[in-house]
């Protein structure tokens, strides 16, 4: 049997010397698993664009080379699959949501984040600011690959990873909340990790 297969919710264990404690039911992953809901779409740079839409429809758009421009971070977060499993202190580069929403009039309370090759996934507004979004093109010191999102996605480690949208394309802003692609299929409209939001009715 493997170590992961024993691993109990809130498994508690060691790492770099120090005690980390896990959400509960999820189990420690040294590797970074690969789950898509579909084919990896391959988008080429100079093809890229990331927009924002407001309520109202008005866009703010920036090119690869826009948001290579913009002051960017360098977060250290944990992130949590729904799947169950966590992966430690995973380190990103790229530009917070602050930033990006800076210039943006809004009076909405929810977004719609739309990808390329068609897949969706919803948050309200305010798990987007505050330092707690960004969009990543970096990850652990290297480009992006297309299979974790690349060529950017979005990075929300508060939330399952779902909510993480990979190859981030817009984020719709709306005055309502309109469920996601998993969503809409029985996952957790919220999805936070500590409260074991992983289905609908959980």
């Amino acid at each position: 049997m493997s170590a992961m297969a024993i691993v109990t919710p809130g498994f508690r264990g060691r790492r770099g010397g120090a005690e980390v404690k896990l959400p509960p039911g999820q189990y420690l992953a040294e590797d970074f698993p690969v789950l898509s809901a579909g084919p990896t779409p391959r988008i080429r740079t100079d093809r890229w664009e990331f927009l924002i839409t407001t309520e109202t429809g008005q866009k703010h758009t920036w090119s690869w080379a826009d948001l290579l421009a913009l002051p960017s971070q360098t977060p250290t977060v944990d992130i949590h699959c729904v799947t169950k499993w966590s992966k430690l202190r995973t380190n990103w580069q790229g530009v917070s949501l602050d930033t990006l929403m800076e210039d943006v009039e809004s009076a909405a309370d929810y977004a719609l984040v739309h990808s390329y090759g068609g897949y969706t996934t919803n948050l309200p507004l305010e798990d987007l600011l505050d330092g707690q979004a960004w969009v990543v093109y970096q990850y652990d010191g290297d480009d992006l690959h297309p299979e974790h999102g690349g060529p950017a996605r979005l990075l929300v480690p508060h939330l399952y990873f779902w909510k993480s949208a990979k190859w981030i394309h817009g984020i719709e802003l709306l005055l309502e909340d309109e469920p996601g692609f998993w969503e809409t299929v029985g996952y957790h409209n919220y999805g936070d990790p500590w409260l074991e939001q992983r289905y609908r009715g959980d």
